[in-house]
């Protein structure tokens, strides 16, 4: 079973873009989106995947993911409930741990996340000094619920 654990940050400043290794613009719908189970279709560049996550317990949760054609991802991004959400995703190499820094158009813009992948929920990180507040237990941040609730909606 797959199992992803996972922190995620606000950030104080954009010194991170130093440290990019790479990056891909990332397009991605939801066609259920509810506690339990999140079913997501993404774009990224030229590939494109359907992702099954299950409930979030502490900062896990079982994850599939499966690369599909990208014409069926396309179609299957028209049968979203909300308009797909759009970014790109830099990948960035800090402190010994791979960065996805997150930086969301369209209704989301302006709002800009930090996520590292961990190998277990206690296992230890230094944040680099781009990182601010951790916003991991804040669903608002989850990005089938910023597909429900855009952050440009948010007061």
């Amino acid at each position: 079973m797959a199992v992803e654990i996972e922190r995620k940050f606000l950030l104080k400043n954009n010194s991170w873009r130093d440290s990019v290794v790479r990056s891909h613009v990332l397009k991605q719908g939801y066609l259920a989106s509810s506690p339990l189970p999140t079913v997501r279709v993404r774009t990224s560049d030229d590939k494109a995947f359907l992702t099954i996550k299950g409930q979030t317990e502490g900062i896990s949760r079982v994850e599939f993911e499966y690369e599909i054609p990208s014409n069926e991802a396309i179609e299957l991004l028209k049968l979203s409930a909300q308009p797909p959400i759009e970014k790109i995703r830099y990948i960035v190499e800090a402190n010994g741990h791979t960065w996805e820094i997150d930086v969301f158009e369209g209704s989301n813009a302006g709002l800009v996340l930090a996520e590292v992948e961990l190998d277990s929920e206690d296992e230890k990180i230094e944040l680099p000094d781009w990182i601010d507040i951790e916003v991991t237990s804040d669903s608002r941040y989850y990005n089938s619920a910023l597909s429900e609730t855009p952050y440009s909606t948010w007061e």
